[in-house]
């Protein structure tokens, strides 16, 4: 993949690195972050010179708008460290493109794909100390962009800012995962920011999972808001079933985010021989499934936790459990997937970057 690079970025450096604090066996999932971030503000209808600069909380008004009319998107993509210190990028010209679908939905101006690529190897070049090797390590990586236009009339905003943060990461899930089919509330409707990975979609997804943790489960998956008779997905992530040997998911629509990990999943089953079915899933499909015993695996799939095992749902408030699988497809798709991403396999579909250090 061409990562040739042209565009000109002021950078700050650090004096001290705060490395040294940071005991990288006991992170928490995105709550430490690199000594480096990349900004750029879109001011007189276009964007400045971008910079990069020590991570540090910014200065902005009260009114900005993003406050008050939730003017924000943003992406979630991930660094990888091989054996040989070498540094990878897993398709990050789909994030690229994704945030600028987000942005374009929710009246944001796009941000040019060179200062994205640019920025982002700039600052995963001065930062590289951070990502460590080893399965299960990683550093999170977030792009995302805000209005800052101070004023609280109802319109969109005028100005804005791209930032880069990142974030070392251990894996995502820990322990097992059950989780709630929803039969009130939903994720997102037609017509609607669905798609996009605008921040409101998951403020307004907090409650309905609080309710489901109080009840002891992990995450929601959701379904149609029309019907509720329609599963789309679970918590943050796409949502793959497995029936007897085919995989099933929903397909992308003005509901559903085009996940990086799910179309990558699909294109990697199906090159494994595994059936995968791009559809409308019944969640009384899903249920006859799970009595008659055809129903062999559920899994989550997103950048964060990669797969995420589903060992359980409940339904109507009764609770299914799966069995115990041999040669679990998320096992065995969760595996060849990260194999390119560390750099331990072969890429035959040219998805892995690396980054110039």
């Amino acid at each position: 993949m061409d990562t040739n690079i042209s565009t000109k970025i002021k950078v700050e450096k650090i004096a001290k690195s705060r490395i040294n604090e940071v005991d990288f066996e006991s992170l928490v999932f995105g709550s430490t972050f690199t000594d480096h971030m990349f900004e750029c503000d879109f001011i007189n209808g276009e964007w400045q010179t971008p910079i990069i600069r020590p991570y540090q909380p910014l200065l902005m008004a009260p009114s900005a708008k993003v406050f008050h009319y939730g003017q924000a998107v943003f992406e979630g993509m991930k660094a990888y460290k091989d054996d040989q210190g070498k540094v990878w990028l897993f398709r990050p010209d789909q994030n690229q493109k994704r945030i600028n679908i987000s942005a374009k939905r929710l009246a944001i101006p796009e941000f040019p794909e060179e200062y994205f690529m640019d920025g982002l190897h700039q600052l995963l070049k001065l930062d590289h100390e951070w990502i460590k090797p080893g399965d299960g390590n990683s550093l999170y990586i977030r792009p995302f962009v805000m209005a800052t236009e101070s004023g609280v009339v109802a319109s969109r905003s005028n100005e804005y800012k791209f930032m880069i943060i990142c974030s070392p990461v251990k894996p995502y899930y820990k322990g097992e995962v059950r989780v709630e089919i929803a039969q009130k509330f939903s994720r997102a409707a037609d017509g609607g920011v669905g798609y996009a990975k605008a921040a409101g979609n998951y403020g307004a997804q907090f409650y309905p999972t609080k309710l489901a943790i109080e009840k002891g489960y992990q995450q929601v998956i959701w379904t149609d808001a029309s019907t509720h008779q329609y599963l789309e997905e679970a918590g943050t992530m796409n949502v793959f079933f497995r029936v007897n040997d085919t995989l099933l998911t929903a397909p992308i629509s003005d509901r559903i985010l085009d996940g990086v990990t799910r179309k990558s999943l699909i294109q990697i089953a199906k090159d494994q021989g595994i059936a995968v079915e791009e559809r409308r899933v019944l969640v009384s499909e899903i249920v006859e499934a799970a009595k008659n015993g055809t129903l062999k695996e559920i899994f989550g799939a997103g950048t964060a936790a990669v797969i995420s095992p589903i060992l359980g749902f409940a339904y109507d408030e009764i609770q299914y459990e799966l069995p115990k699988v041999e040669n679990s497809y998320a096992q065995k798709l969760k595996k060849l997937v990260t194999d390119i991403q560390y750099n331990r396999s072969e890429d035959p579909y040219d998805w892995r970057v690396e980054v110039k250090l």
